[in-house]
Formats: structure tokens, sequence, C-alpha cells
């Protein structure tokens, strides 16, 4: 099938964001005298808003605080530093334009509806996408699917006719398995495993902006 749709993670891709959300749950775990496990970063990368609070309160800081209480302290930590400075990735911006002048474009991200708005706002790229889905508007987040099948409902395209261009673990297996074809750009900080990895059609090592329509088109 032709690609017909670009479908965009948001962290780790768009904005470099995955090291301040992990300075910040840090810094509030510490705060309230919970426990960072060694596997607690790679766990959170891809949960939706509801699994990373209840992972949070619960594994993490034992009840302490709802999961209702660490959203809101979370995301509003989270906004404040967005508002501070919003660190985009190298050629994000001209990398959506691009690929919107020859595809239909999607998001689908892990981030709370609230901070997707205030990224592509301050992008100026919001009306580029037709349809945008945070995963705490689905049932489950990554790696399972239903963000990603979420967003080609809203495209109103087969996925098996969507790119996905995704940095973590989890979001390239939800990608997969949502049967989209996948694009890795991984972070030097946090890269992905290598079975997720090897689900990849192309691996861009040299960052967002070796993703071309030129790449897409030779997929």
């Amino acid at each position: 099938m032709a690609v017909a749709a670009i479908v965009f993670d948001m962290d780790g891709v768009l904005i470099d964001t995955e090291p301040i959300w992990e300075e910040v749950r840090r810094a509030y775990i510490d705060e309230l005298h919970g426990r960072w496990l060694a596997d607690t970063q790679d766990r959170l990368m891809g949960m939706s808003t509801a699994e990373w609070a209840e992972y949070l309160s619960t594994d993490l800081l034992d009840g302490r605080r709802t999961p209702a209480e660490v959203a809101d302290d979370v995301i509003s930590r989270m906004a404040a530093r967005y508002a501070g400075h919003l660190p985009l990735m190298p050629g994000a911006v001209e990398t959506v334009r691009t690929f919107a002048a020859r595809y239909t474009l999607g998001l689908a991200s892990s981030s709370p509806r609230r901070l997707i708005d205030v990224v592509l706002d301050h992008m100026g790229v919001t009306d580029l996408f037709k349809t945008t889905v945070s995963t705490e508007e689905v049932e489950r987040g990554k790696p399972a699917p239903d963000g990603y099948l979420a967003a080609a409902a809203g495209l109103g395209i087969d996925p098996k006719q969507c790119v996905a261009i995704e940095d973590s673990s989890n979001g390239l297996r939800a990608a997969h398995a949502a049967g989209m074809t996948v694009i890795a750009v991984p972070h030097p900080k946090y890269p992905p495993a290598a079975d997720a990895l090897a689900l990849a059609s192309f691996v861009a090592t040299d960052g967002l902006t070796s993703v071309t329509p030129e790449v897409v088109a030779g997929l």
C-alpha cells in the first residue's frame, strides 16, 4: 500500500523532553521520600497519564499521594518548565512542515492533552495535524497499539498506509503492533532496546533531520 499519512510521536521526536520528564519525576519522588528504581525511567516511557500516575503513587510513593494528585502535581511542574523553555529537536518544525506538504499528519503521544496543545501551539504547527491523540484518551498506553489505532481512525486511513516516527522502545512496539511502518529516531540518552529497534524499517541514526519524504518513499 502507498503511504498516505505520517504519525509522529512527540516527546523524544519533536521535543527533547524525556530528560525533563525524568528530572521532574525524580525530584518529585525525592521530595516525597519515595524510591526511584533502576528500571523506572524505561518503564515510564510510553505510559499513559493514568498509568504512570498509578505507578508513581503505588510503586514509588507507597500511596503518599493519590494517582490524581500525582498526575496534577507532575503535569503542573512540566507545564511550568515548558513555559520557561521548550527544547525542540533540531529540525522539528521544518520536518513537520515538509511532510505536511505531501502527507496527512497525525500525532500519537503519551503526553497529556494539556502539554500536547502547548507544544504544537508553540511550534506553530497545530493546524498541520488532522488528528492528535493523547494516550490518556485511550484505554491503554504504549506499548499497546491503542494510541496509534486511534490516530489512524481519526485520520480515516488504514494503519498499513501510515508511517510512524518514534524514539522509545514502547513507542516502536506500539506503532508496529498497530500495523504501521515504523521509523526509529533513537534518543542518544534513552536508546531503544535492540528488539524494539529491530521493528523499524528505517533507523535515523543522524536524528530527525535525516527523516525525509524520500526516505519514506523508499520504505
